[in-house]
């Protein structure tokens, strides 16, 4: 049986994180990329890790000629465009078996809802990547308390946070392009691993309907003199002008439809992590019992003095987003599987595979860029958002944040 052939437009940071996770999927290839600057790293990545000999392509339509489904990871400013080439391949005659978009679907909900419609109108099965919802952790914490939620009733509480100290590439921190800041860039993936995690044992992601989200978009580190110098020397971005959010907190509040029960998700999030790299932090709590995952509790360290360091600048190799190459480092062996990104590729595969959407489709990826533009209009509004109001809905469909508008020194506090 023939391997099955991913094809990736886009060969950034996370095209790379994906290629490491291939080494442990089998049954796939890395078997072409479209990107007119970095296509021909990616491919020499690929052959490095030994995933597929992959061809760069010319084009979109070209890859999606070869290949067996394609991963949108082209950053977030060019979804909709490049989503429509991919469009206009498949009715042109491409045969793929899936399309595959990385978190988050689109900056707003408008531009999201226009990603579903064109899936729907390629008629080709969809895959929304969101890796911590297949975090082998998370998975087995849910699975041992089975048990529990069946005697004693589902998790009510789930706490959820991912941070940092920023991003990698320049268009990440800048508003517009990117659809906002660190809520927009990594609240998605802490809003639906809350959703999954209160959901009962069993029943579909979006069994529990969101009822009201309340957040706060703070402006801390990167607004500071200091802060906003390191920002423009480094990346070319002007948070004295534009800015974005650094830290965000919020509450989800879901209702069990058949019980009637509430349950919250908190979320928190910043690139203002200086410590060992990036932390991913969960807990859950149901009646009598509970669980906790902490991606830096690792059972390996490494300890580097300074003499040593000094050698060599390595920081990242020890943990995305570390900021130290010198003392007791925390080190992960595997990233790509302890964050679930295997998981969620092996996923997509065996769906595409059978002719049907992923676990997690664009119509999820839909609902999950809802609330993230929900809790960016409760920061703005400050209230906390009634999500059964027909009238909050009507607004979410045309919002675009002002944040997202490049208008951020109207929100946010930039130190003068």
């Amino acid at each position: 049986m023939s391997n099955f052939k991913l094809g990736i437009i886009g060969a950034g940071f996370i095209s790379r994180f994906h290629a490491k996770a291939m080494q442990l999927v089998r049954g796939v290839e890395l078997a072409g990329v479209y990107s007119p600057n970095s296509g021909p790293k990616l491919a020499a990545l690929a052959a490095e890790l030994g995933v597929g000999e992959c061809t760069v392509y010319d084009s979109i339509a070209e890859l999606c000629n070869n290949v067996d489904a394609v991963c949108i990871f082209s950053p977030n400013y060019t979804r909709v465009d490049t989503m429509g080439a991919v469009v206009d391949a498949v009715k042109a005659g491409a045969a793929l078996k899936g399309i595959i978009i990385e978190k988050p679907l689109g900056r707003t909900v408008a531009e999201a809802q226009t990603l579903v419609d064109l899936a729907k109108e390629a008629g080709v099965p969809t895959a929304y990547f969101e890796n911590q919802i297949h975090m082998k952790g998370i998975r087995a914490a849910l699975a041992q308390l089975k048990p529990q939620q069946e005697s004693m009733g589902p998790l009510s509480l789930a706490r959820s946070s991912e941070e940092h100290c920023g991003p990698h590439e320049p268009w990440f921190w800048d508003p517009v392009r990117q659809g906002g800041g660190v809520l927009s860039d990594m609240g998605c993936h802490s809003i639906a691993v809350g959703w999954y995690v209160l959901t009962p044992y069993g029943k579909p992601v979006d069994f529990l309907k969101p009822i009201s989200v309340s957040a706060d978009t703070s402006l801390l580190k990167w607004g500071t003199r200091e802060g906003r110098k390191n920002l423009m020397d480094r990346m070319g971005v002007d948070y004295a002008k534009s800015p974005a959010e650094d830290f965000a907190t919020g509450i989800v509040t879901f209702e069990n439809p058949e019980t009637g029960q509430q349950s919250k998700a908190q979320f928190t999030n910043s690139w203002m992590y200086d410590k060992q790299g990036m932390r991913l932090f969960m807990d859950g709590m149901g009646p009598g019992y509970a669980f906790e995952l902490n991606t830096l509790q690792t059972p390996l360290q490494v300890f580097v003095g300074d003499e040593a360091a000094d050698a060599v600048a390595d920081a990242e190799t020890a943990l995305e987003k570390s900021t130290a190459t010198r003392g007791l480092l925390t080190v992960e062996p595997n990233e790509a599987d302890l964050y679930g990104y295997v998981d969620e590729i092996e996923d997509a595969i065996r769906c595409f595979s059978a002719g049907h959407d992923a676990f997690l489709n664009f119509e999820y990826g839909l609902e999950i860029t809802r609330l993230c533009q929900a809790a960016y209009m409760a920061a703005e509004r400050g209230v906390t958002l009634d999500l059964r109001d027909a009238q909050v809905q009507k607004d979410l469909e045309t919002y675009t944040s002002l944040i997202a508008q490049g208008r951020g020194r109207e929100v946010l506090h930039v130190q003068q």
